[in-house]
């Protein structure tokens, strides 16, 4: 065998052996980053960074498809596809870091938010023990004691959300029971000052 025939023959075993080495399907990194994504979902991820996830999981699905034009050619090449896995599973990881973080402070302002909400009732009920009950008004005082019944049931459901760690939708529920006690405040200040002006008149 010639010198320049060996040198082709090692030339041609080495680019087969690259040519094997880059059509190697990335199955653990597939897997890998599939359960990182995974752990983000576990942690929170839908509640406390539902943009970020779902950002990352379609790059997750564009690694796949990659993958899948790779799966159809004879010469596969697989490192787009590996290079794109690892960020997905980078950045999965990185953001599970976050979410803890993020859903203290969703458990921080959740309490405070039901803390005020509970503060408005209190407000709107002492305010209603005071409005005048005159033959016209028991009507509404009635309208007004059902309404805040309801509230202070909704805030005792804010405490079982806040127990299973829905902390979002208990701020949200408890700012709706704020907005509304304070809506029963006004109307019952407006309606003591229709009174007094009444009495002025006379």
């Amino acid at each position: 065998m010639t010198k320049k025939r060996v040198i082709y023959l090692v030339l041609g075993i080495m680019m087969l052996a690259l040519m094997l080495g880059c059509s190697k399907k990335p199955e653990q990194e597939l897997s890998d980053a599939k359960a990182t994504l995974d752990a983000v979902a576990a942690e929170g991820g839908e509640k406390y960074a539902k943009e970020e996830l779902n950002v990352i999981s379609s790059e997750m699905t564009a690694a796949q498809d990659e993958i899948a034009v790779q799966d159809g050619k004879f010469f596969k090449n697989y490192d787009k596809s590996k290079e794109m896995l690892a960020q997905v599973k980078a950045k999965a990881e990185a953001l599970k870091a976050e979410i803890p973080a993020r859903k203290e402070k969703a458990k921080t302002d959740a309490q405070a938010a039901i803390d005020a909400a509970t503060m408005a009732v209190n407000d709107a009920k002492a305010l209603l023990s005071k409005a005048p009950k005159g033959k016209g008004s028991m009507a509404d005082i009635e309208m007004f004691n059902s309404d805040l019944k309801g509230l202070e049931d909704s805030l005792v459901e804010t405490q079982t959300l806040m127990t299973n760690e829905d902390y979002l939708v208990a701020m949200d529920k408890a700012n709706g029971v704020k907005d509304k006690a304070a809506s029963i405040s006004t109307q019952i200040t407006e309606a003591i000052e229709k009174v007094k002006a009444a009495k002025g008149k006379k």
